[in-house]
């Protein structure tokens, strides 16, 4: 069970570390509409959707902050040094939350890698999708809340 539609954007606390650049949510809300995804070094499809990722990012770049969370999903996964090194392989230069301890991951009910939730800019959760495919979908939705027509 994920957050519901409509739900509040979770605070941003709890991170065992933030690599990249530390946000709270009040940098995030009332600005402008927000990506969080959920992802983990040891999740191949996580590794396989990051160039759509950013992508996005750097396309809305003026109109969305992106921000990524590790997820571990393993004892290995708990190693900073190999996130460090997989989010600068993969390019990930968005401020990455390191969740070890669960606590945003337990925050959103979240329990898939990849996964991402799309809040629009007063911080409700407008878009919610799981799994490697679908990226059309997201795009779809991260227009629609940005008020972009296709």
């Amino acid at each position: 069970m994920a957050l519901k539609l409509r739900s509040q954007m979770p605070e941003l606390e709890g991170a065992s570390s933030w690599l990249n650049k530390e946000v709270a949510k009040k940098d995030l809300v009332g600005d402008k509409p927000t990506l969080i995804h959920f992802w983990s070094i040891s999740c191949g499809l996580c590794k396989e959707a990051m160039p759509n990722v950013n992508e996005f990012r750097d396309q809305y770049k003026d109109k969305l902050n992106v921000i990524a969370v590790h997820m571990p999903r393993s004892e290995k996964d708990l190693n900073l040094e190999e996130i460090k090194k997989v989010a600068e392989e993969h390019e990930i230069t968005q401020p990455i939350f390191v969740d070890d301890h669960h606590k945003l991951t337990d925050a959103f009910e979240n329990e898939y890698v990849p996964a991402y939730y799309v809040f629009d800019e007063e911080g409700q959760l407008r878009h919610f999708q799981a799994g490697g495919g679908g990226m059309k979908m997201l795009t779809k939705r991260v227009n629609r809340v940005l008020g972009i027509k296709e």
